[in-house]
């Protein structure tokens, strides 16, 4: 989609739609909104003075000007309440007035920063959310489809009256495009089915998305990983016909010690000899969500040419049940020398990541994130598209996550690093084990990834967040909002971005 700034009234611009927004509870329109309602001889003011329009959250209203200006169709749609305004309002409410324009067959569409005209955001920011949320909500997944929608939006303008505020939404434009498709990106990742999104085309695929932005990338083979004593990855992948890769993507745009990304790559999780339920095992083509978030971050990263040294690191493999897969008594020996019994093949998510935590203190980084869908306890704390917990052995850290967290709506909910998850992870026959079962499982599962650490580190476990079984819907409005979509939602891309725009920062 092409996606381009407009100095301009809005009225006065020839798309097939013309986006305009209201406040809940405003009487009579103004700023661009207002011109739009003058233009149409009072038609928005007299939705509201009836009723029909209240500028609730998300709420649409179609109008059709009969030539009163060049486009043939006005969008109104609703912000809430201006003390409850942020981005995220501007995100849902970009994206839902971009679905509706599109299924009203639209081919190019015209909208304003929504906010920027009455300062309640600043207008870079507010740009930036409404290319965001408009990419988000056009999203859809059809590459394996025969027969694809005739219905698709080809060009977004964004529309600034002000030419003092024009720079500020060219910027905001620029890192809005970038994001959002980064995020997107991911989501094709995730959506990818798993006998096409093997390892080796995972790393493929970065590789050649590494070329396009400039990063530097290294795919590095089973015989690398071996040489690097990275034992409990290959215990991993030994069940497996398809190869292990591990990814490494590299963006120098600061010298110095490196924030570290780490994206748990398992293109398909069967659970190993502890074999899932048959039922609902084909959403575990997602369980390399944080590996797609990862990838697709470090892109984005590269494309806004951030002035910070940023590192991602993606172990990558299949766990599959076979005669030669690992087994639950297995002692696997991880790259720092720990031992680790294996108690489930069904907990392999953590393994790899040992493996991948213990190579990135070789970098001496800054901090390390780990992205994982790492449990099924998380889902049940904190629930299903709702947050994603996330734990952390560093303060100062924890700030910076909690901000990106807050600046993008990707909610993080921090939980505790409590000494007595420990006792749950200790072995008869191995330094740790790899499960510390059902009962607060969350917790122990991050305890034993903190057993390969030896730097500030934060664990995200995205269990809950990673994938949408209903995309957008007005039952449920809050999990499912207008720029969420089925299938891969790509969570943790937008907030790894915010943190390194934030870290890079003076």
């Amino acid at each position: 989609m092409n996606i381009n700034i407009h100095h301009a009234s809005i009225q006065a611009v020839p798309a097939d739609a013309l986006i305009v927004n209201l406040f809940e509870g405003v009487e009579r329109p103004a700023g661009a909104t207002g011109a739009v309602d003058q233009a149409l001889g009072g038609a928005i003011s007299n939705l509201i003075a009836l009723g029909d329009f209240k500028g609730k959250l998300n709420q649409i209203a179609v109008l059709y000007p009969r030539g009163a200006i060049p486009a043939p169709r006005v969008i109104v749609v609703g912000l809430g309440a201006v003390a409850d305004f942020s981005p995220e309002r501007i995100r849902q409410a970009a994206a839902g007035a971009a679905k509706r324009a599109r299924d009203l067959g639209a081919k190019s569409i015209a909208s304003t920063a929504h906010g920027a005209g009455t300062g309640q955001v600043e207008p870079s920011l507010a740009a930036q959310a409404v290319v965001e949320g408009t990419l988000l909500g056009l999203y859809e997944w059809t590459e394996h489809k025969s027969k694809k929608s005739e219905r698709q939006v080809e060009s977004f303008t964004v529309v600034e009256f002000d030419p003092n505020k024009l720079d500020a939404i060219e910027s905001g434009v620029k890192a809005g495009a970038i994001i959002g498709q980064a995020a997107n990106f991911a989501r094709d990742l995730i959506n990818q089915p798993p006998n096409l999104m093997t390892p080796t085309a995972l790393a493929n695929t970065a590789q050649e998305r590494a070329n396009r932005v400039g990063l530097k990338c290294i795919v590095h083979d089973a015989e690398w990983i071996r040489a690097q004593g990275m034992g409990a990855l290959l215990g991993v992948t030994q069940g497996s016909a398809q190869p292990p890769q591990f990814i490494v993507l590299e963006h120098t745009g600061a010298e110095g010690e490196p924030l570290v990304f780490v994206g748990k790559g398992i293109t398909f999780d069967t659970g190993g000899i502890s074999i899932k339920p048959a039922e609902g095992m084909e959403a575990m083509k997602s369980d390399m969500s944080g590996a797609a978030a990862v990838i697709a971050a470090l892109a984005a990263i590269a494309e806004l040419n951030l002035p910070i040294h940023a590192v991602g690191l993606v172990p990558t493999c299949e766990n599959m049940p076979s005669s030669t897969a690992y087994r639950p008594s297995d002692v696997l020996r991880a790259k720092n020398g720990k031992t680790i019994e294996v108690i489930s093949t069904d907990a392999e998510g953590r393994l790899i990541l040992a493996d991948a935590l213990s190579y990135a203190a070789e970098l001496k980084p800054k901090a390390v994130i780990d992205l994982a869908t790492l449990t099924g306890a998380c889902v049940v704390a904190l629930g299903e598209n709702v947050a994603a917990g996330y734990f952390c052995n560093d303060e100062a850290l924890a700030r910076k996550v909690e901000a990106a967290s807050q600046a993008t709506a990707e909610r993080l909910w921090r939980l505790p690093l409590y000494d007595e998850y420990r006792d749950k992870i200790r072995s008869d026959t191995a330094d740790v084990k790899n499960t510390g079962g059902r009962q607060g499982g969350v917790g122990s599962s991050a305890v034993f990834l903190e057993e390969f650490t030896a730097y500030p580190w934060a664990h995200w476990d995205i269990a809950g967040v990673a994938l949408d079984k209903l995309g957008a819907t007005s039952l449920y409005p809050r999990t499912h909002p207008p720029h969420s979509i089925r299938g891969g939602v790509g969570f943790g891309v937008r907030a790894l971005v915010e943190l390194a725009r934030r870290w890079s920062s003076p």
